[in-house]
């Protein structure tokens, strides 16, 4: 399920800056801090910025999180300073200053919110090349980002990160608070609903509407696809279920961009509801047979083609012809929803595939 051709419009490839609205910004530093980080976070901490999360002990997602080496490094400060940007948004999980202080221990590190100093922007459409990516697949239906360069895949300009969580997303960098990034010179200035829409239209979730605290998984949530999650490295908080679920177990949702018929945005966390169609004529109707439901993640409206999209977790066994997804509101009103894999997502060689209607 390739993206309509109708949905094509709504992909910005000019060069474009946006600024990314809701995130916090906490400062690590001392000489235990690639340590300490190293022992929460989800990926690999070598000193250099990349992507990832921090999980709970059973295994699911806290905060999803970029790790920047700090453009002006603290002089009272030994080893390296690490800034951590994340959505702060009050949910069911601590506080990522409370869940550093409970791990602190006597890590020889600096902990400091400072939020106050920095902006959060993204840029995109200057890429050229269109590039291409190896995979490496698991039994379960997780897959990880082979990278085969020498230079390191996020890059290595302090503040600046190359998103390399789906080919496309462009870079994000830490401005100083109320600076414009050089990159306004170049690039068209756009409002924060332009960078929704165009993870959107990668599919790539982010933040705690998509990547619900307490309740996502990290591999239903794309985090492995997306280069967030290190199955080889050593312990860290919620290492024991990810790693198990990735060599045993298997994958039956995962979060894909949609499209609603509704011309306006859904409330986030609308359950989607699986209809079998029937063989007799184009009308819906209702049947036990299909498991669960599926959940409407973040949206926006799309007044140019009088209708909406938005990511979703979707139950990967309603992807067949004869399923209609269906968009519950409170009201009463449904809205027809129609999934889509991103043009990026790779396809899983026939021998790795697990059958999702399986209960193995």
């Amino acid at each position: 399920m390739p993206i309509p051709p109708s949905l094509r419009t709504l992909l910005r490839t000019i060069p474009t800056l946006a600024p990314i609205s809701n995130r916090a910004v906490l400062s690590v530093s001392g000489p235990q801090a690639s340590e300490f980080l190293n022992g929460l976070l989800a990926c690999s901490v070598k000193g250099k910025q990349t992507y990832g999360a921090f999980l709970h002990p059973q295994g699911r997602v806290l905060y999803d999180t970029f790790l920047y080496n700090s453009p002006t490094p603290s002089l009272s400060s030994t080893g390296p300073t690490y800034l951590i940007e994340y959505d702060p948004t009050p949910s069911e999980a601590p506080t990522l200053m409370n869940l550093f202080k409970r791990y602190v221990l006597r890590s020889k590190v600096r902990i400091r919110d400072v939020s106050e100093e920095w902006d959060v922007w993204a840029t995109w459409g200057s890429e050229g090349v269109k590039e291409t990516r190896e995979w490496n697949w698991a039994r379960s239906g997780a897959v990880e980002p082979v990278w085969r360069t020498s230079e390191w895949p996020w890059g290595t300009e302090n503040g600046i990160i190359l998103d390399r969580r789906a080919p496309g997303m462009g870079k994000r960098m830490l401005v100083r608070k109320g600076d414009t990034p050089a990159d306004a010179s170049t690039h068209d200035l756009a409002g924060k609903d332009a960078y929704l829409l165009h993870r959107i239209m990668h599919g790539v979730p982010e933040g705690s509407v998509d990547i619900q605290p307490m309740h996502a998984f990290p591999i239903e949530s794309n985090l492995d696809a997306m280069g967030g999650l290190d199955f080889r490295k050593g312990c860290y908080v919620g290492q024991e279920l990810t790693v198990r679920t990735y060599h045993t177990g298997a994958v039956r949702k995962r979060i894909l961009p949609v499209h609603i018929s509704s011309p306006v945005s859904l409330p986030p966390h609308t359950s989607i509801k699986p209809s079998l169609l029937s063989t007799t004529d184009s009308a819906v109707i209702k049947t036990p047979r299909l498991r669960g439901s599926s959940t409407l993640l973040s949206t926006i409206a799309a007044p140019s083609i009088g209708s909406s999209v938005g990511l979703a977790l979707v139950r990967l066994e309603h992807l067949r012809p004869d399923v209609a997804l269906v968009a519950e509101e409170k009201e009463g009103q449904s809205w027809r929803v129609e999934a889509w894999w991103a043009d990026w997502w790779p396809e899983q060689p026939p021998d790795e595939v697990h059958d999702p209607n399986s209960l193995a």
